[in-house]
């Protein structure tokens, strides 16, 4: 599977996961009230379900598929921003 198509799957985990977060709130504000506790947890787990982020590189020159320049997109570069690698085919 190509690096392209791994990134591709972690966005969709993260999406997914930002919505069991987000019902998760929700749930803990009916059940028990605003709670700032919920909140730290649900972004902290977030913060660590994301930390995979670091891990989808180019395989040519190591530049990240999710960073422009400083800026973080939540969809992976199809073609490396720095070496302008396609990064949909399989390495050979």
């Amino acid at each position: 599977m190509t690096v392209y198509k791994l990134a591709v799957r972690h966005t969709w985990i993260m999406l997914l996961a930002v919505l069991v977060a987000f019902l998760f709130l929700i749930l803990v504000d009916e059940l028990y009230g605003h709670s700032n506790i919920a909140f730290a947890v649900a972004i902290a787990l977030l913060i660590g379900a994301n930390a995979r982020i670091l891990q989808f590189n180019c395989p040519v020159c190591g530049n990240n598929l999710f960073f422009r320049g400083l800026i973080v997109l939540p969809w992976p570069n199809k073609v490396c921003s720095k070496c302008k690698t396609d990064l949909t085919v399989p390495p050979t």
